[in-house]
């Protein structure tokens, strides 16, 4: 991937405008916060759908939309945060709280090799038992059974928890992270997940995140991976009590650290943000969920804008105090304001190479038509995860029935990896879904239950899923 120089500014500009949307494709003009958000509240869903497609065609071309095939190994659910939206964590006394074994990572490993598979994604909750030697001994025995599999690990919140785990030397925050980053390297880590990502800004942070890292540690730990060499991702999880200010503060911050990263570190190798994923809050089993949705309550008055709005500052200044109902009520988001939301961060997010469809919170149809809306690449299969679903959300698809949606977008489906370089492009009759007589057979399954196995015959193993995920 050849670097570009950045896009100008041109704050005085109608967003709107053809002429300048037409630079704004091509990578002549990036958006000002400002910009996205006219842009958000005023140009009409279908066009800013074609525009964000028209984007992603300038990067990715007209024919290949990517899917990887991985599997998402929640190794704990004991975590010290308590977050609003999480239906994951437990405290470590439940009967349902576990670590697993070394033994049992390994055994999903294989399985997962056995069905193609390149990738795991593994994280967990944020178990003060573990120590940094488990860690370093768990990478390196991966390593040494599965050298063929990218690990791809431990989201910034983990990171920050290591370092007030394992007091690491060093003088700032950056030091110390640079040193628990460096032996995870060296043990096995390849790149770093973009989990805990949520809303970036603090009114919003401190009250769905309690106990996870603030905006500024998520960051400084992706600017370290990549001064080490390592790529990372990006999410956002939305949809609650955030204002649309707020996503694009949000979209605005990864897009300026990832200037920052490619200024000082690209030259001698180093890493990046490769792809930014964003899906909306899944309120079932949650806390965060007993809030009541805007308008449902009898004091609300829908005439006045929604908390949130309310609060959100495109700086992401914002105070609490700006509104008393304000993390008190919730917002919910269907497809549009999901495709919306999708398309304004391809236009945003300039820097970003990859956007991916989040079908596994919005189902698979959502997720096909999102490869419309500035998608390029379709996540994961998801062989496990045991988050998400946690919080109500049951979609699963074998890799035929991923192919399917992709070719039934318009385009040819491609198996990448973390890098997302292309490993098998599906244009014959050899092809994964081209393969299918009988499509009964691949219909999506039910997300996984930890040491559930899925029903004989499909690679779409079912699923639960955390809302940490990233691919």
């Amino acid at each position: 991937m050849t670097d570009q120089k950045t896009p100008r500014l041109s704050p005085d500009a109608d967003p709107l405008d053809p002429g300048f949307l037409r630079d704004l494709v091509t990578g002549d003009l990036r958006l000002t916060p400002e910009q996205s958000l006219k842009i958000y509240r005023e140009m009409p869903i279908q066009e800013l759908g074609r525009w964000a497609d028209a984007r992603c065609r300038s990067i990715h071309g007209d024919q290949r939309r990517t899917y990887v095939i991985d599997r998402n190994i929640n190794y704990t659910n004991v975590c010290t945060a308590k977050c609003t939206f999480c239906a994951f964590r437990r405290d470590g006394t439940e009967d349902d709280a576990y670590t697993l074994e070394v033994e049992e990572i390994l055994q999903k490993i294989k399985e997962l090799v056995d069905i193609g598979g390149t990738q795991i994604l593994m994280q967990g909750g944020m178990n003060p038992e573990l120590p940094l030697t488990w860690y370093e001994e768990l990478l390196s025995t991966i390593r040494e059974a599965f050298p063929q599999v990218h690990v791809h690990a431990f989201s910034p919140p983990e990171m920050i928890e290591f370092v007030d785990f394992f007091d690491p030397p060093g003088a700032t925050l950056e030091d110390k992270l640079r040193w628990v980053l460096t032996r995870l390297k060296a043990a096995g880590l390849h790149t770093v997940p973009g989990g805990g990502g949520e809303i970036f800004a603090d009114a919003v942070r401190r009250k769905i995140g309690l106990g996870k890292c603030d905006a500024e540690a998520w960051l400084t730990t992706m600017r370290v991976a990549h001064e080490l060499g390592m790529n990372t991702s990006a999410t956002m999880m939305f949809g609650h009590i955030e204002g649309v200010a707020d996503r694009i503060h949000h979209m605005d911050l990864v897009r300026s650290w990832q200037d920052r990263s490619i200024r000082d570190f690209s030259a001698d190798g180093g890493g990046r943000t490769m792809a930014f994923i964003s899906w909306p809050f899944q309120r079932e089993n949650t806390p965060l969920g007993r809030c009541h949705e805007w308008g449902q309550h009898k004091d609300d008055d829908l005439d006045q804008p929604f908390p949130g709005d309310v609060v959100a500052r495109l700086d992401g200044s914002g105070e609490k105090s700006s509104h008393p109902e304000f993390g008190r009520r919730i917002r919910l988001v269907g497809s549009s304001d999901y495709l919306r939301t999708q398309a304004l961060s391809r236009l945003h997010l300039d820097n970003i190479h990859s956007i991916g469809a989040s079908w596994v919170t919005m189902g698979p149809h959502v997720g096909q038509v999102a490869l419309a809306w500035g998608a390029n690449d379709m996540g994961s299969i998801m062989m496990e995860e045991n988050v998400v679903s946690a919080a109500g959300t049951t979609y699963c698809l074998s890799e035929p029935l991923l192919c399917h949606l992709i070719r039934g977008a318009g385009f040819t489906p491609a198996q990448r990896d973390n890098s997302y370089q292309v490993l098998k492009s599906h244009e014959g009759s050899d092809a994964p879904d081209l393969q299918v007589e009988d499509w009964s057979t691949q219909r999506s399954q039910k997300l996984h239950v930890e040491n559930d196995s899925c029903s004989e015959g499909s690679e779409g193993v079912e699923v639960t899923i955390s809302i940490d995920s990233s691919s």
